[in-house]
């Protein structure tokens, strides 16, 4: 690849990091628009028992949709060493589980104190497996990758996995609020408070689900790339890990129109070196 394309797809890059972070703040601010503005804030404690429950959109927006989005990005757009995008992908995960997680709590703590059943809607069964399947996916990462870490050789095996079952599982968070917003919405058209179905809230809502859907999209195709210059569509997950002090790897997965599913490792040596094998961005034409 020469410097020009390389210079574009960088470009390319940020452009989409920057749309990501924009619909990360929108999504944020829209959230805590309905449930401060329109339904009365949030607490964790409280004898309006709804302020419990209004705490759960704001938390599961912002921990597994918003940070996990961001902390998906962590590893190509921030212009930081490998290592330090390693500390700040592991802290971002962290900290949308943990949030993640008081969001969870905060929907159970609203249903026991109101006397409402829980775990009977298709939202709540795709939302705890969403959440465990989060929790799972960090704890794994932290051993395989942080700390006591694999041989390098099994992270290099188990990265492009890695990369490609966190994706799903945000694709999975993203669909889990979906539901969650139809479901809230749902209920609040109903009786006894009969919300109009074109008025402010009920809008705002629905807008609200538009723009997290929008951010999930923009967080897949940030982190992906789609290539056709083979003949065929190939969409390419690039992650990158640390074999040793010396050394690091890039391992490539992608899946062709023809359903066929490759993964190629580069071992890239303090210097540029590649051990003889040549990594796609270091390509001729």
């Amino acid at each position: 690849m020469d410097t020009k394309g390389a210079s574009a797809s960088k470009a390319a890059v940020d452009a989409r990091t920057l749309v990501v972070h924009v619909l990360a703040v929108a999504a944020t601010v829209l959230v805590l628009l309905w449930c401060v503005h329109f339904r009365g804030g949030v607490a964790l404690s409280s004898h309006n028992k709804q302020l419990i429950f209004n705490l759960h959109p704001v938390l599961m927006v912002l921990g597994l949709v918003v940070l996990a989005g961001e902390a998906t990005l962590s590893y190509r757009s921030l212009p930081v060493s490998r290592d330090a995008r390693k500390k700040v992908h592991l802290a971002l995960h962290a900290a949308g589980l943990a949030v993640g997680i008081l969001g969870v709590y905060a929907v159970f703590k609203f249903h026991v104190e109101s006397g409402i059943p829980n775990l009977y809607s298709l939202h709540s069964w795709l939302g705890i497996a969403t959440i465990t399947l989060y929790a799972l996916q960090w704890l794994a990462g932290f051993l395989a990758f942080f700390f006591p870490g694999a041989s390098p050789a099994t992270r290099r095996a188990t990265l492009p996995w890695h990369a490609l079952l966190g994706l799903l599982v945000f694709v999975f968070a993203v669909a889990t609020a979906q539901l969650g917003f139809l479901e809230k919405l749902t209920f609040l058209q109903g009786p006894p408070l009969r919300l109009p179905k074109y008025g402010a809230e009920a809008l705002l809502v629905n807008f609200t689900a538009v723009v997290v859907l929008i951010l999930g999209v923009a967080v897949v195709l940030s982190t992906v790339t789609i290539d056709t210059t083979r003949g065929q569509v190939e969409i390419k997950w690039m992650v990158l890990g640390a074999c040793s002090m010396d050394a690091g790897f890039a391992s490539e997965m992608f899946i062709s129109s023809n359903s066929l599913i490759e993964i190629s490792t580069w071992v890239l040596h303090r210097g540029g070196g590649t051990g003889g094998l040549q990594p796609p961005w270091e390509e001729k034409n």
